[in-house]
């Protein structure tokens, strides 16, 4: 009895990491304009743009970071660019205390990711509490 609580105790760090773990790979945004990698750093969980549905501007070149606040930033390719930062794992299928950066306000807020079902998160951005956001659904790129 004793030897199986001590494996279960030393077990313990490593399902909690792998739950943790489970957001991570590529996912679809809602209407399929992107495909977001999301991934581990440092303990924290990270996303970024891999792939555009349409990579080009008007003007045949790469779509570019137009609407940033930050006039330096403005250049930045859109594939590539970070939006999601600093997620951590609270337990309970949900990640916490990030940001997401939306490229087409120009606009980073606050947000709550949660893991509804192997396939498919809930990706809620919000200014102040979370009840007061907007939710998109993303799926996992097979």
């Amino acid at each position: 009895m004793e030897k199986a609580l001590l494996m279960f105790l030393l077990t313990l760090p490593a399902l909690v990491f792998a739950q943790a773990d489970a957001i991570v790979g590529k996912w679809k945004t809602d209407g399929g304009k992107s495909h977001i990698e999301i991934y581990e750093k440092d303990g924290e969980f990270h996303g970024k743009i891999v792939w555009l549905r349409e990579p080009l501007n008007e003007d045949g070149k790469p779509k570019t970071d137009k609407n940033n606040p930050d006039e330096s930033k403005r250049n930045r390719s859109l594939k590539g660019l970070a939006l999601l930062s600093s997620f951590e794992y609270e337990g309970d299928n949900e990640w916490q205390e990030g940001e997401i950066y939306d490229p087409e306000s120009g606009k980073t807020y606050s947000c709550v990711i949660t893991l509804e079902s192997d396939d498919t998160l809930d990706v809620r951005g919000y200014i102040g509490v979370s009840w007061l956001g907007r939710s998109t659904t993303w799926t996992r790129v097979k």
